[in-house]
């Protein structure tokens, strides 16, 4: 119970205040740090002149250090914090690290506003949060981008951190980082990666299916309260386009989101110069442009709410 309360204060804080721009630029993010030891390990490990099953298993070696080392700091820590007379408190304000609930408001937001102002800032924002090229994109494509990302980000940016910090304190929360930054690090099905980053892909797939169908969830019941938004169509999209998605998860919280907005997200879009034949997912027309990005951040914050007072109900009863 004590790890709920923890979770409860970490989602807080981090919707309130974010990640302090101080201590970024002095000792920068725990994230980054993940990132600094999967470059090391990946130009340790990852050498081209292995064959395929050779680089396969020197990616799960390097998985298995990264958790390895992650565990033993984040419970080192852990145990640090527990010493202190608001020990909760103290865990609970290093947690909110690893939550993306402010920052991906921000971010998504930036894309809106940038609409507002012109095509070109709109490309610039939207580039900051997703990996496919910009450039080309129309204004209902920059809305759609920022949407997908949204409601994606919204399961493994915000959900899946909460949920294993809930389940597990500070080292599943930690843990669950460190595999999911591998995987966006690594796990691309590119030459250099298919092999190496095979485990952390595959393991991060693994941490997600809970994650994502529960975020496409809390999507359909923020639906039934949000104007304009439906979640009989929210529910419709998840259960019918979800399964069809190039990822086994992503596409639970993307389709939830196009149902319930009454747009059409997915479909093709360009990575590092190729063409990749997403799924369309729900019915409606594509975004309006900003319009329809700020209702998509609406219906957000919504299920983001939902989500702390169902986490709050089972802390309130317990004491």
């Amino acid at each position: 119970m004590n790890s709920l309360i923890i979770t409860l204060i970490a989602l807080a804080l981090e919707a309130s205040a974010g990640y302090p721009s101080r201590i970024l630029e002095s000792i920068g993010h725990p994230v980054t740090w993940m990132g600094v030891l999967i470059s090391r390990l990946e130009n340790k490990l990852n050498d081209a002149c292995l064959d395929y099953k050779s680089r396969r298993l020197k990616g799960f070696v390097a998985l298995f250090i990264l958790i390895i080392t992650t565990l033993l700091m984040s419970c080192t820590i852990c145990f640090i914090l527990n010493l202190f007379p608001l020990g909760a408190l103290v865990t609970g304000i290093v947690a909110s690290s690893f939550m993306a609930l402010r920052s991906l408001d921000l971010h998504v937001k930036a894309v809106a506003d940038g609409l507002d102002a012109s095509l070109e800032e709109g490309r610039a924002a939207v580039g900051k949060i997703v990996g496919r090229d910009v450039t080309l994109l129309d204004e209902t494509g920059v809305a759609s981008a920022a949407i997908e990302s949204l409601a994606e980000n919204f399961s493994d940016g915000v959900i899946a951190p909460a949920l294993y910090l809930a389940l597990f304190s500070l080292p599943g929360a930690a843990i669950y980082k460190a595999v999911n930054t591998a995987d966006s690090m690594i796990g691309h099905m590119s030459e250099r990666y298919e092999a190496f980053g095979f485990a952390a892909a595959r393991l991060d797939d693994l941490l997600n299916l809970v994650p994502a169908r529960m975020s496409a969830s809390l999507i359909i019941l923020a639906s039934v309260i949000a104007p304009g938004a439906s979640a009989s169509q929210a529910l419709k999209s998840a259960l019918r386009d979800a399964p069809r998605h190039l990822s086994p998860n992503a596409g639970w919280p993307e389709a939830a989101m196009a149902g319930a907005l009454g747009v059409s997200l997915g479909g093709p879009r360009i990575y590092a110069g190729t063409l990749i034949q997403g799924t369309k997912l729900g019915d409606g027309p594509s975004p309006a442009g900003s319009v329809d990005i700020r209702r998509a951040l609406s219906l957000y914050r919504s299920s983001a709410l939902i989500f702390w007072i169902l986490l709050a109900i089972p802390a309130i009863l317990s004491h």
